[in-house]
């Protein structure tokens, strides 16, 4: 699956989240992003460097406005010259296929 070209798909209560052997294969399709453990939940992260405070309000409002369409939202962390994203699901209790789709999304607003 090309992950930048997918749609994030509706997530149910009672949906499992991705298995590691699941997890390594997504992974290997968005390498600059990182897993966090965040009170035993895992989240992909990574931490975008921009130019300046400008820049990385510019970026993160293109992440906002793209999680708007897809109707899957992250954890933006918005500093002078840095984003960091977190990307997982709420309802899954970890990560998801969507949150894959949403970091290939992001670094591709990036370029």
């Amino acid at each position: 699956m090309e992950l930048v070209d997918g749609k994030c798909i509706p997530c149910r209560k009672g949906d499992s989240a991705l298995a590691d052997a699941e997890v390594a294969k997504f992974l290997s399709q968005v390498p600059e992003w990182e897993l966090v453990d965040v009170d035993g939940v895992k989240r992909l992260q990574r931490i975008f460097k921009l130019k300046n405070y400008v820049e990385a309000v510019d970026f993160a409002t293109k992440i906002a406005m793209t999680a708007e369409k897809e109707d899957h939202h992250p954890l933006i962390v918005l500093e002078w010259g840095r984003v960091t994203v977190q990307w997982w699901t709420h309802v899954v209790n970890g990560l998801h296929q969507n949150d894959f789709v949403m970091a290939a999304k992001t670094d591709a607003l990036f370029g």
